[in-house]
Formats: structure tokens, sequence, C-alpha cells
């Protein structure tokens, strides 16, 4: 049968040429492997190492996860982008505690119903860790099976994700499930990538329809391309007389959700009304910085930096529990965007510096 021979060539191949040795396969329980691929999402194995074994170390267990402050569980993802991943770890580990007795569910089902998880992370984690038979369905995967039956239209299509699924659940093995879905993920990761793939290299070669009509990089088709709108956005460097720094959290939902940045105000809003409104203080002095830019999935975020010097110390502030006062050298442990930490790390310097030159 093809799908016996599909599985016996790319079984064969990732016996030699697999991912044996990876962070998350040593010890492959539900919660580590859990982890992984949640990390591994629009992430690169490379990238997702040293984070893992971070992770890992200061949250081995579900019940330490469980047990942490959001805002050190978003410290610890500050990097990886994707913030949703870091707030549905946690809000995940939480209601498993709540009300699975702090016992990772084994039914796909379940899997299913909690945050962040979806069918193919389902898959992967009662797969690996337990060896259960179920299909997966990554990124790697998808690209595999539209290049090697030749698959036209993109995977994020219903009709066309439906197709995958079914050729999924028909090649996946009963017998050693978890190396069959590891290899898969591995030929795509390393062999069947999206850019110069290594075809003469690949097991399943002479199968592939689309290497068989000097196709391979059409498969699969891209996702309709959308012009991504630039957004335009005041940074407020707040500085009070000590030189230290205000941050606000982020509402829960939206780009950067629950991490702290400075305050953001439209381009046509003034910054000294937002000091008066919000910290009934005072503006002594303030300094245009060179702009930045971020680019998200949807959209581009263009912010223009004002630093701004406070007179007087605040004498109240509004929303309080959803600000702080902080060194820039020294945030702590507050989640924060990439972005944002590379920013504090420069005004940090330029605070080191400034306080050297100051006179004795």
């Amino acid at each position: 049968m093809f799908a016996d021979d599909f599985a016996r060539r790319l079984l064969a191949w990732f016996d030699h040429h697999g991912r044996h040795d990876l962070p998350w396969q040593r010890e492959a329980t539900p919660y580590r492997v859990w982890i992984s691929e949640i990390m591994l999402q629009q992430t690169q194995v490379a990238v997702v190492v040293p984070y893992f074994e971070r992770f890992m170390a200061r949250f081995p267990d579900l019940a330490s996860l469980a047990a942490a402050d959001l805002d050190e569980v978003l410290h610890r993802w500050s990097g990886l982008g994707y913030y949703a991943r870091a707030r549905h770890l946690h809000r995940t580990a939480r209601l498993i505690v709540a009300d699975h007795q702090g016992r990772f569910p084994q039914r796909i089902e379940a899997l299913e119903a909690l945050p962040g998880i979806g069918r193919s992370t389902a898959g992967a984690i009662l797969s690996l860790a337990l060896g259960q038979h179920h299909p997966i369905l990554d990124g790697n995967c998808k690209r595999v099976l539209a290049r090697c039956f030749a698959i036209s239209g993109w995977p994020g299509h219903s009709a066309v994700l439906a197709r995958l699924w079914a050729l999924a659940e028909a090649l996946t093995p009963v017998a050693r499930v978890a190396a069959f879905n590891q290899a898969m993920m591995d030929l795509g990761a390393t062999l069947c990538t999206r850019a110069k793939p290594a075809c003469q290299a690949c097991p399943l070669a002479e199968r592939c329809q689309a290497l068989a009509r000097d196709a391979v990089s059409t498969y699969p088709a891209p996702k309709p391309r959308k012009q991504t709108p630039p957004r335009a956005v005041q940074l407020l460097l707040i500085r009070d007389p000590d030189d230290r720094l205000l941050l606000q959290r982020r509402p829960p939902v939206g780009i950067w959700g629950g991490l702290w940045t400075p305050p953001e105000i439209g381009l046509e809003e003034s910054a000294e009304a937002w000091c008066r409104a919000r910290l009934d203080a005072s503006v002594l002095h303030l300094e245009k910085r060179p702009s930045r830019r971020h680019t998200f999935s949807h959209f581009q975020l263009e912010m223009r930096p004002v630093q701004v010097r406070l007179a007087t110390q605040p004498t109240r502030v509004a929303d309080e529990a959803a600000m702080t006062w902080i060194e820039p050298a020294a945030p702590g442990d507050l989640g924060l965007p990439a972005p944002i930490a590379r920013l504090l790390t420069e005004l940090g310097a330029e605070t080191a510096i400034a306080r050297q030159e100051e006179p004795g």
C-alpha cells in the first residue's frame, strides 16, 4: 500500500537523519512536549531551544507554571513574540490544575478544549509524549504533503486544509507514530524547506508529484497577500525627577497584550495634556527621538518616542495598578516586548553615562 511505503521511506530516513536529541525529546512528558509545541508555533527550532531550556529551569512542571504570576511568564517569553501563546500557556496550566487535578488530559477532545491547543498541537502532545495514534499537521507537515501530493491552494483555506488532514490521517501509521510525526516535522524543517528544498536528498523524491512536475516552488500556494497598513503612535518616555521611567501595562488583548510598555498616544495628542490628566504633573522638557518600526503579522507599527521630563513628582497616578516606575537599566521581571526591552537598554546606558558626567 502507498501509505505503508510512505511511512517506511520516511522512518528509514528519520532513523539516520532525523533529530533525536532536542531538549523536549530527552524527557518527552506531555508538559514538556506541550511547552515545546507552543513555542515552535511561528518560531524556528534554533530560536526555541534556549528559550525552552530557560523556561523549564524556572517552570519545570505544570504546578510551578500555574502558580506563577502572569508577569513572570511573559517576562520569560519576552523575545519569542506572539505573546498570546504565553497567556494561553498560563491560563491552560491553571485550568488543568483546577479542573483536571493537575494531570494533563490524555483524551484529545479534552486537550482541544483548552486555550491555545488546536487539533495538531493536541495530536503532537499525545503522540510524541504518550505514543497515541493521532496525526499532526503543522506548517512543515502541510508543506511536505502539499508537495508530495500536489495539493493546490493555500493551506489556510478550509477545503485545502480538509484534504491535507485526510492525507495525514491516512498516512500516519499505528506503529512508531511518535517517530513518524517527528519525521514529518523534521523533513519539512530540514529538507522540504520553504526556499531551496534539498529534493535530491529527500526520501519521498520518487513519490513527490510536485518534483515530477518540476513545480516544487509552487506548492503549497502562498497566503493571499494583504498590504500591511502602517500605524504611527507617540511613545511617551516619561522620566520623573529621580530619572525613573513610567511603564504602563497594556490591555490583555491586542498587540503585546498584558505586557509593559511606555504609554502610547496618538500623533495628534499632547504629551503635556496626558501628563496633566493622568499624573497631575507639569512637563519641564520634551525631546523627540528617532522613530522605530516594528512589523507585526498584520500591520507595521511606527513608534515615535518622545522623552518627557517632569518638573515635579506626580501627585497622583490615574489607574495606578496599571502603572509602574522603573529604572530603565533594571526593569526587573516585568514582561516586556523585545523592541521595548532594547529601548530600555539604550535608555539605561544613556542614564549611566549622564550620571558619570555629572560634576562630583
